[in-house]
């Protein structure tokens, strides 16, 4: 879209919007439209939404620019931000720490966690201290990459799990056999992919990446069913 189109797409929100405020929020960069080839901005339906938070934090909430920015910045690492007259710091996204059960092929997709998270976060997410976290780093369940945010959903997942075992007794050094069982079955899966990634027919990426995916869940399917049926008895 134009800067027009946005600007008619927003007004009716928000009666006092002009071009030049736009223009501004760009300079401030809070959005970053794209640019053709001789200099038009081009806005996505993304842009548009960003604009309307942007100005509706600014209208309900009388928030600054730099305290918006710490929103967006929230929202673009996957959290949730805060509500405008509720909690004071982003939350994790519910969903991420909900027990999904069977997991689908999607969620082995690699942009599926798309969620980065600062230490703190982490901690506080997860419900764990630093200590706990520490082990789990040395015992290689969780393993922060680089960059200010280094942690995912995955990792996140992972500490909240070991945070909950830890209140019947099991420390990181206990679920090293699940590390163990986990990284066998990656190898696995990758025995079976390898083939078909090295292969040079059109869409063999694509392919190996969804055959690994299927998988990899049917793969956690079966050890979940083995685990009940052994508990059976």
């Amino acid at each position: 879209m134009s800067i027009g189109e946005v600007l008619e797409q927003l007004r009716p929100d928000f009666p006092g919007l002009n071009i030049s405020k736009i223009r501004f929020l760009e300079a401030e960069g809070l959005i970053e439209p794209e640019r053709t080839p001789s200099g038009y901005r081009k806005f996505s339906h993304q842009d548009v939404e960003r604009l309307r938070y942007v100005l509706t934090c600014q209208r309900e909430a009388y928030l600054p620019l730099k305290v918006i920015r710490e929103h967006l910045d929230a929202i673009d690492r996957g959290l949730e931000p805060p509500a405008l007259n509720g909690a004071a710091t982003p939350q994790v996204p519910r969903v991420v720490l909900a027990g999904d059960g069977n997991p689908s092929p999607e969620s082995f997709a690699p942009d599926a966690s798309d969620l980065r998270l600062s230490r703190a976060e982490l901690l506080a997410g997860a419900g764990i201290d630093d200590a706990l976290l520490e082990q789990l780093e040395t015992f290689g369940l969780v393993r922060p990459r680089q960059g200010s945010t280094p942690y995912d959903g995955d990792a996140l997942v992972i500490a909240k799990t070991a945070g909950e075992l830890a209140a019947f007794g099991l420390e990181p050094r206990h679920l090293r056999a699940f590390k163990t069982a986990a990284d066998r079955e990656v190898g696995l899966v990758e025995q079976v992919v390898m083939p078909m990634r090295r292969s040079r027919e059109a869409g063999a990426s694509g392919r190996a990446e969804e055959a690994g995916a299927q998988i990899a869940a049917l793969s956690v399917r079966l050890h979940a069913a083995l685990v009940k049926a052994g508990l059976r008895g």
